[in-house]
C-alpha cells in the first residue's frame, strides 16, 4: 500500500522555549571543529526527539518523491518555459541522470554542484543526486567564475553540472580547464555539460546522461539526518557561507514553515521568481515536490511581465520572492488583465517588508501576503494566513517589523543581549530546532563564530520578542551604520521611508567619511512621475518620529531598478561601491 504523507507531520501551539542562564559560549572538542565537513552540531538526541515528536518524517528526500511518484504518477511536477512534466516523467529522468552520474564515478556523500537555471533539468539533477545518496550543492546561474571556483573548491566537489552557456558566459568549459589544472578543483573528477550546442572539451553532456538505462539502478537509502544539500548564502556582503543541510531538515523543518500555508492540505502549485539554486528556492524540490506532492512553476530568469503572464496562464497557489519582485510587478499591473483568484499567499523573504508594499499587494492580488523571515543558517518564522505577517507599525507597535511566532516544529527562537545591552532591548536572534542545519561547510572558524555546543545558531540578526512571543525583526548586525559613534539601522530608516508617497523602493547604505566614520546614503528608486528630494524625506521621518541623528545625509536617486544579486536579493555591496563613487567624500551637517 502507498503511504499516505501528512502535509503537516506534528501540530503543537506555540511555547515559549526554555533557556539555560546565563547563554553558553561556544565550546567545541577539538574533535567536533576538525571531523568530516559534514559533522552535525546538534546534539544527536535532539535530533532523534524531533523525529519522535513527528517534526521530522525520518525519510531521504528521493524515498519521500519516490511515495509521490507512485501514489500519483501524471500529477504535474514541474511546469517551465517547455511545458509540463510529470512526476512519472521527472522521476525516469532523475533516475537516468542519477544512473549515469555513478557511472562517471559519483558515490554517495560526494558533493555535486548543480549551477542552472530554473528548469526541469535543475530539478530532476537535485533528485537524481538525492538518490544516489550525494550532496547537492545548487547556486544560481550568474555567479561569477571566481566564485563558482570558491564554493566547489571548498566544498570538495566530485563533480559539477553547468550551463554550456549562459549570458555568454561558458561556465562548464572554464570549469572544466580548471579541474584539469587542478590547484582549488584538485577533487573535481567530472564536469557535466548543460544546453544545447557543442559538448566542451573534458565535458560529458548532461543530455546523454539523461539517456542512461537506469533499469538496474538502485536507489541509495541514507540517513534522513544525513547532509542532502549544501544552501549557499546570498553573498552580497562577502565570501557566500555554505550551509550543509540534512534531509530532515529540509523536508520536516522547512516542510513544516510551507505546511503552515496550506489551508486544508492543500496540494500547492508554487511559482518560484526566486532561483531554485538559492536559499529561498530550498523549499522547491524538496519541500514543494518531496514533502507536499505539489508542484513547481519556473520561470529561466525573473522579469516582472513574465511572472506576471505565468500567474494568468498557470494559476499558482503560491508565489515566493522578494519585496523588490513584487514592487516591480505592482508598478506593471495596471495595465494588464485581471489576475485570476486561485492564490493563497504571496510568500516575500530575503528583504524587510514594509507595510506599504504588504497592503498594495494584498489589495492588487487579493490574497494573503506573508513576511517570511528567513535565512540559510536555518531560520524560518512568518505570521501564517491568517495575519498574512502583516507588517505592524503606529506609535503603539513595537520595534522593527513583527514576523510572527516561532514554530517549535520549525525553530525555536530567543534573544541574546548584546554586548551592555539590557533587558528589553534587541538583541541577536539565536534559533535552534528540526530545521537547524548540520553545520558550516569548508570554514570551521564560522562554526566557531556562530554555533554553540548545544546547536543554536546565532543568526547576525538583530530581533526583539514581544510578551506574546512575537518575533520582530529590526535589522542585520553587520548592516548598522556607525556615524559619529552612534548605531544607526538602515532597517529601521528604510521601513519610515516605505509609506513615503514618492518612495517605490529605498535602501540606506554607508559610506565612509574621514570625520563621522561614516555617512549615511539613502538610495531611492522613485514611483513613476515622482522626483523625491532629501529634505522631503527627512521630514517625512521626522513626523514620523525617527531621531534626526538616524537621517540620511545623502540622496542616490536610482533611474534604473535596485541592483539584485543572483540570488534575488537587494544587492547592497553594489549599491554602496556606487554611492561611495557618487559622494566619496561627506562632509554634510550633522542630523
Amino acid at each position: 500500500m502507498t503511504p499516505q504523507l501528512p502535509t503537516r507531520f506534528h501540530e503543537s501551539p506555540f511555547q515559549e522555549p526554555q533557556f539555560p542562564e546565563p547563554f553558553p559560549e561556544p565550546r567545541f572538542h577539538e574533535s567536533q571543529v576538525h571531523a568530516s565537513r559534514f559533522h552535525d552540531l546538534v546534539p544527536a538526541a535532539l535530533r532523534r526527539t524531533w523525529a519522535a515528536e513527528g517534526h521530522c518524517p525520518d525519510l531521504d528526500l528521493y524515498a519521500l518523491f519516490r511515495a509521490r511518484r507512485i501514489a500519483e504518477p501524471d500529477a504535474p511536477a514541474v511546469i517551465d518555459a517547455r511545458g509540463e512534466v510529470g512526476y512519472a516523467e521527472l522521476d525516469h529522468q532523475a533516475r537516468c541522470l542519477a544512473a549515469g552520474l555513478a557511472e562517471a564515478g559519483v558515490q554517495p556523500g560526494d558533493v555535486v554542484g548543480v549551477q542552472l537555471s530554473n528548469s526541469r533539468e535543475a530539478v530532476a539533477a537535485d533528485l537524481a543526486v538525492a538518490a544516489l545518496g550525494a550532496v547537492v550543492l545548487p547556486f544560481p546561474v550568474g555567479r561569477g567564475g571566481r566564485e563558482a571556483l570558491s564554493l566547489l573548491g571548498r566544498s570538495g566537489a566530485r563533480a559539477v553540472i553547468a550551463a554550456a552557456e549562459h549570458r555568454g558566459v561558458e561556465h562548464a568549459r572554464e570549469l572544466a580547464e580548471l579541474s584539469r589544472a587542478g590547484g582549488e578543483l584538485s577533487a573535481l573528477r567530472t564536469v557535466v555539460a548543460a544546453g544545447p550546442g557543442p559538448v566542451p572539451d573534458g565535458c560529458l553532456s548532461l543530455t546523454d546522461l539523461f539517456r542512461t538505462d537506469a533499469s538496474a539502478f538502485t536507489p541509495a537509502r541514507p540517513d534522513p539526518d544525513a547532509a542532502a544539500r549544501i544552501l549557499v548564502s546570498s553573498g552580497s556582503e562577502a565570501e557566500p557561507k555554505m550551509v550543509a543541510y540534512s534531509h530532515n531538515a529540509l523536508a520536516g523543518g522547512r516542510g513544516n514553515s510551507l505546511a503552515s500555508l496550506l489551508p486544508d492540505g492543500m496540494r500547492p502549485r508554487c511559482l518560484f521568481l526566486v532561483p531554485l539554486g538559492s536559499a529561498f528556492g530550498s523549499s522547491g524540490t524538496a519541500v514543494t515536490l518531496a514533502r507536499h506532492g505539489g508542484s513547481l512553476v519556473l520561470l529561466d530568469h525573473f522579469t516582472p511581465d513574465a511572472a506576471l503572464e505565468a500567474m494568468r496562464t498557470h494559476r499558482p497557489t503560491h508565489v515566493l520572492g522578494v519585496p523588490t519582485m513584487v514592487r516591480m510587478m505592482l508598478d506593471r499591473r495596471p495595465d494588464g488583465p485581471a489576475l485570476p483568484t486561485e492564490l493563497t499567499a504571496l510568500v516575500l523573504g530575503g528583504s524587510a517588508l514594509d507595510a506599504a508594499t504588504c497592503d498594495e499587494a494584498r489589495r492588487a492580488f487579493g490574497c494573503a501576503v506573508v513576511n517570511l523571515y528567513g535565512s540559510a543558517d536555518g531560520v524560518h518564522c512568518h505570521g501564517g494566513l491568517t495575519h498574512g505577517g502583516t507588517p505592524l507599525g503606529g506609535p503603539d507597535a513595537g520595534p522593527g517589523i513583527a514576523v510572527g511566532r516561532p514554530d517549535p516544529g520549525v525553530c525555536a527562537i530567543r534573544i541574546a543581549p548584546l554586548p551592555g545591552g539590557t533587558p528589553g532591548e534587541a538583541g541577536e536572534i539565536i534559533a535552534r530546532g528540526p530545521m537547524t542545519p548540520l553545520g558550516y561547510v569548508g570554514a570551521p572558524e564560522l562554526n566557531m563564530r556562530y554555533r554553540t555546543a548545544e546547536g543554536w545558531v546565532r543568526t547576525g540578526d538583530l530581533g526583539v520578542l514581544d510578551a506574546d512571543g512575537t518575533l520582530r525583526v529590526v535589522g542585520r548586525l553587520k548592516d548598522i551604520v556607525i556615524r559619529g559613534g552612534a548605531n544607526i539601522s538602515p532597517a529601521e530608516v528604510e521601513g519610515e521611508l516605505s509609506s513615503h508617497p514618492d518612495v517605490r523602493d529605498a535602501l540606506c547604505v554607508g559610506v565612509p567619511d574621514p570625520l563621522m566614520g561614516e555617512r549615511l546614503v539613502v538610495c531611492v528608486v522613485p514611483r513613476p512621475g515622482c522626483k523625491p528630494i532629501l529634505e522631503s524625506l527627512c521630514a517625512h521621518l521626522e513626523a514620523g518620529g525617527l531621531e534626526r541623528r538616524k537621517h540620511p545625509e545623502r540622496l542616490l536617486l536610482m533611474t534604473d531598478e535596485l541592483p539584485l544579486t543572483p540570488a534575488g536579493k537587494p544587492d547592497r555591496a553594489a549599491l554602496r561601491k556606487r554611492a561611495a563613487a557618487e559622494f566619496p567624500t561627506a562632509h554634510a551637517q550633522a542630523g
